[in-house]
């Protein structure tokens, strides 16, 4: 359950177990719009399996009870990770791709790709449903897993650094996009949200820049970022703490893949994105002042 800080005027919290059918249905009584977010979101092995039968499995029983209590409209939060990947590179991926498998694809993007399809299931069904497909999102929240944690990289000024490109944007615009999306007349599609596409280098600049700390300045290829995980598995193993670089990070770390966000910004012209250097600083003055 959130703790104090997260005592929201106006806002009720429930605890329920998504995987149990008669504690969803309780939980949707009354409602009209739903807001899927609940996911696992871990790139640690030893919770792949967990992570594979919770996300479907959550959003099959949410489907399936907006279906029958006749839901006015869901917003699903995918991931790009569930457009899924074909190689080192992948340029310009827009909502049209399909998942293929491949090794370079995570647990965690088979995951949400897994969960996309009972949402598509339920709008095959009758339910007004869109999905959103976040890059890597920034902005305050647990460092301590997901992708806030890798601003513990810059902090203790982590001398290497990737030639690796990806997506990136800010938490608070994946929130208002879904917003604009629920209030629109859009549904049965799904939409990229990101800012831009930007190389782990520079995010880490930023960041370091941003909490005053040394930036990274040693090119770690694939040799190098070998080592890193394989380090970090063992250390799991022996503290029981997740690892920060996993086979899977890693090797996302070296891949050259962007994204076009066109579709959304057509779709919803009002909306506009924050600078990545504006939610870096925001991200890096919470991390700074956190509890």
């Amino acid at each position: 359950m959130p703790g104090k800080d997260m005592q929201l005027p106006g806002v009720e919290w429930m605890r329920c177990d998504l995987l149990d059918v008669y504690d969803v249905e309780d939980a949707l009584q009354g409602i009209e719009d739903i807001y899927h977010c609940a996911a696992i979101v871990t790139f640690d092995p030893r919770l792949a399996e967990r992570m594979l039968h919770f996300n479907p499995e959550s959003t099959a029983n949410i489907v399936n009870q907006a279906v029958e209590q006749g839901i006015r409209k869901m917003v699903y939060v995918s991931s790009i990770a569930a457009l899924g990947r074909t190689g080192s590179v992948n340029q310009n991926t827009n909502e049209e791709q399909e998942w293929g498998e491949s090794r370079y694809n995570s647990a965690y993007g088979l995951s949400k790709y897994l969960a996309e399809c009972e949402v598509w299931r339920g709008i095959g069904e009758g339910l007004n449903a869109v999905i959103v497909n976040p890059s890597v999102i920034l902005g305050p929240g647990d460092f301590t897993t997901g992708s806030p944690q890798i601003i513990n990289l810059a902090h203790k000024e982590f001398p290497f650094y990737t030639t690796g490109i990806n997506g990136w944007v800010d938490v608070a615009d994946v929130v208002k996009a879904m917003v604009m999306l629920m209030a629109s007349d859009i549904e049965a599609e799904r939409f990229i949200v990101s800012q831009g596409d930007h190389s782990y280098r520079h995010i880490f600049t930023l960041m370091a820049q941003a909490l005053g700390k040394r930036p990274p300045r040693m090119h770690a290829g694939p040799f190098i970022t070998g080592i890193a995980w394989r380090l970090g598995a063992i250390y799991s193993r022996l503290s029981g703490r997740p690892a920060v670089i996993t086979r899977e990070t890693a090797r996302t770390a070296h891949g050259h893949s962007t994204y076009n966000n066109g579709k959304l910004l057509a779709a919803l012209p009002q909306f506009s994105y924050t600078p990545i250097e504006d939610s870096i600083a925001h991200m890096a003055h919470a991390f700074m002042h956190r509890a």
